[in-house]
Order: structure tokens, then C-alpha cells, then sequence
């Protein structure tokens, strides 16, 4: 079975990291800044665009 195009396997290098970074403060219990989410937010809108123009 082939992997979709929006699969985490295919997303790229920094965005895998900076999900996995922000899920392991949560998962720690640590206080995740506000910056840190808009910029994650910032990130999923336009990976999420780039996936929907194609």
C-alpha cells in the first residue's frame, strides 16, 4: 500500500521536530509558550494549505 502524500512520513525534518519537541514539554508537564504554539499553528496552516493546493 503506497503512503498518502500527507502522511507524517512525509512531512518535512523541522516540522516533525518542532511537533515532537511541543508534544514532549506537554507530555512533561512544562509550560509551553505562546509563541511556541502560534508558530506551530503558523506551520500546520501552511503545510495544510500547500497540501490542499496540489
Amino acid at each position: 500500500m503506497s503512503t498518502p502524500r500527507g502522511s507524517p512520513q512525509r512531512w518535512p525534518r523541522p516540522f516533525s521536530e518542532h511537533k515532537r519537541g511541543l508534544e514532549g514539554q506537554w507530555q512533561r508537564g512544562e509550560q509551553v509558550a505562546t509563541e511556541d504554539l502560534r508558530l506551530a499553528l503558523q506551520q500546520y496552516r501552511s503545510f495544510f494549505n500547500r497540501l490542499l493546493s496540489t
